[in-house]
């Protein structure tokens, strides 16, 4: 049997056999199910220990407390809770086609959800203009990113966001979606919010592509300016006021919102072109691009630990503080 038969390999019942008004439940082949539920299994524990040790070793060394280090664990509590408390419900609901944990829990959930992809997309908008005063205008730089400063940003970031992504859900805004959407919410079973759908055209645009844009405008004039700083380093190593230290923080906070990029971009993508194909996506194709999007909480560690030397070197230091405590 090969993988399309497999997948296809698939019959339907009721997420609720007792109730009336059940929705229909999708039953994928076991042979494809099982693998899958491993594979997310692996990625949320990767997700939340990646990100735990982040969180742990910036928290626990002092040099390391600075307004950029700041934003970069507030960004790893946001991956943190997103692989603890979002992705596992989703898994569930991906591959049993079914919501079984009540419509509260839906709208608190999908709530979640948004509060931290709105929350992720602020922090690298900050982290950028961070970049931009460490890059561009250094003798500024901890004048105007100071402590207070970053605490601001993030409060910001997570008090905004939360009242942006809750207030849509449980404002129950209504955005056109096809009948077969709605009568999806109305069954039992159902939970339309954590498929995206009715994001719709405004969310994506104003609280993804505007900031993506405001981010890459940024970044490509810190690269102008960086570019003029290596030539003189090179050149005269002691008249430069960006050291290699700022340029190479900037390089790979740049990966780091590059793969954010990557990833969630397809997503949003969708829900720009949904609406002009009449919504004839397939849901399936939004459930693979919101996996996707997800998958940008594994990377963040990982860039860290392969890009930041002070990472790895903090890492293994706190690896044998827990290994003496053991």
């Amino acid at each position: 049997m090969t993988l399309s038969q497999l997948w296809t390999a698939e019959s339907f019942g009721l997420c609720f056999e007792r109730l009336n008004n059940s929705c229909v439940k999708t039953v994928y082949s076991p042979v494809i199910r099982a693998p899958l539920y491993f594979l997310f299994a692996i990625t949320i524990i990767v997700i939340v220990f990646g990100n735990l040790w982040v969180i742990c070793t910036i928290s626990f060394f002092q040099q390391l407390h600075t307004p950029t280090n700041y934003l970069i664990v507030s960004m790893a509590v946001a991956d943190l809770l997103l692989g603890s408390f979002v992705m596992p419900p989703s898994m569930v609901r991906s591959l049993e086609s079914c919501w079984y944990f009540g419509d509260f829990f839906c709208k608190f959930h999908s709530g979640t959800d948004f509060t931290l992809c709105n929350t992720s997309v602020l922090h690298l908008t900050f982290i950028s203009i961070d970049r931009y005063y460490a890059v561009c205008q250094p003798l500024q730089y901890h004048r105007r990113i100071t402590t207070r400063v970053s605490i601001a940003m993030i409060l910001f970031s997570w008090c905004f966001s939360a009242f942006i992504g809750f207030g849509i859900i449980f404002s129950e805004l209504k955005i056109e979606v096809k009948r077969t959407e709605e009568l999806h919410v109305v069954c039992k079973g159902g939970c339309l919010a954590l498929h995206g759908r009715e994001i719709g055209v405004a969310y994506s645009i104003v609280f993804y592509f505007l900031p993506m844009f405001i981010i890459v405008s940024i970044y490509s004039r810190i690269f102008a300016i960086a570019q003029k700083h290596v030539r003189v380093i090179n050149n005269y190593p002691s008249s430069s006021s960006v050291s290699k230290k700022d340029l190479k923080a900037t390089k790979t906070l740049a990966i780091v919102i590059g793969v954010f990029m990557s990833c969630w971009t397809p997503y949003f993508m969708c829900n720009i072109i949904d609406p002009v194909v009449n919504h004839t996506i397939p849901a399936l194709l939004y459930e693979v691009l919101m996996w996707v999007a997800y998958l940008n909480a594994v990377f963040n560690p990982l860039i860290y630990a392969f890009f930041y030397g002070w990472f790895r070197e903090k890492s293994k230091l706190l690896y044998k503080k827990i290994y003496k405590l053991c």
